[in-house]
């Protein structure tokens, strides 16, 4: 969003476009877990994902240079290095971690469902992030975050014994939700361009850029066949580039910068309640009582969150300017 417009927003519009982006964030992301698991499928990992992100950034930068002009992504170097840490942190760490647990061959590869109850250890990981770094979190959020994740284990929690999660596997997807985690929490504290739309572009050059150069030291692309890769895969990726990655993270990198970190991070909670409906629409999945019991656990530990996390505390910019 540009300068002009962030500044002459009142409370009330500005809280209207944080919650259409919490809205972007909670939908566009809660499809990408299985949009991720269906691209995989005939397309290599960690490949597949820079592909995405860099796509996603030459389309950015070109709407930014043709709507701005040309000095609209002109940023100095520690701007340039924050951008590119958070965005390794964030799209390499933590997407590619992801892509990765959930590309593996049968029985070692995460269940799509599993992979959005672990990541959902993210909100929890930025309130101990805050803490250590001697930020105080209200008491009521420690008990909205906690509230949310015992809500997720409700949600997905086998029954009957079945349903074992891979040990590397769940690690992976932990390793990758941490990484999410500081990226996101050093975003708020780093010098970043003050424009979060250059900012994502930036962030998503570097992850792009650290995920090919992981993906050929994988090997990945040494016997890669782009004939055999199948129709749904591509639609899949095309999907993951534009809703995934230039609608749904660009919304997210608006909303560190506008709205509290607890509060944006509350997707964790939202996203696999999307993954459960979207299941039941698209693959007949049955909707159960444990489904239910652990969704409105889940909506009441967000709205715990809200209610403490007001609107009128964001992170980022807007709250630390000396650190801009």
């Amino acid at each position: 969003m540009p300068e002009s417009t962030r500044g002459a927003a009142t409370p009330a519009t500005r809280a209207a476009l944080v919650w259409t982006a919490l809205a972007i964030v909670y939908v566009l992301w809660g499809s990408t877990y299985l949009g991720i698991r269906v691209a995989v499928e005939s397309l290599p990992a960690l490949a597949s994902a820079g592909l995405r992100f860099g796509a996603a950034a030459v389309v950015l930068a070109l709407v930014l240079r043709v709507r701005r002009g040309a000095g609209a992504l002109r940023v100095d170097r520690r701007q340039l290095g924050s951008a590119a840490l958070v965005g390794v942190l964030l799209l390499a760490g933590g997407n590619g971690l992801v892509v990765l647990a959930e590309s593996g061959p049968p029985g070692t590869a995460v269940p799509s469902g599993i992979a959005a109850l672990l990541v959902a250890t993210v909100p929890l990981l930025v309130v101990l992030l805050r803490t250590v770094s001697g930020d105080r979190p209200r008491l009521w959020t420690f008990a909205g975050v906690t509230l949310g994740f015992l809500g997720l284990i409700l949600l997905v929690l086998p029954t009957g014994g079945s349903g074992a999660v891979p040990l590397a596997g769940a690690l992976t997807v932990v390793a990758g939700a941490t990484c999410w985690s500081a990226g996101s929490f050093l975003a708020g504290r780093l010098r970043m361009p003050t424009d979060p739309f250059v900012a994502t572009v930036y962030e998503m050059v570097a992850g792009a850029v650290a995920l090919a150069v992981l993906a050929a030291a994988r090997g990945e692309l040494r016997d890669f066949d782009p004939g055999q890769v199948t129709g749904r895969s591509w639609l899949a990726l095309a999907y993951l580039m534009v809703a995934g990655s230039l609608v749904a993270f660009t919304a997210y990198v608006w909303l560190l910068h506008h709205a509290p970190i607890s509060l944006v991070s509350t997707y964790a909670y939202v996203n696999p309640v999307v993954a459960v409906a979207l299941g039941a629409l698209l693959a007949a999945e049955p909707i159960t009582a444990q489904v239910l019991i652990g969704g409105a656990v889940i909506i009441a530990g967000v709205a715990l969150v809200v209610s403490t996390e007001r609107l009128g505390r964001p992170t980022g910019a807007a709250a630390r300017p000396a650190r801009r």
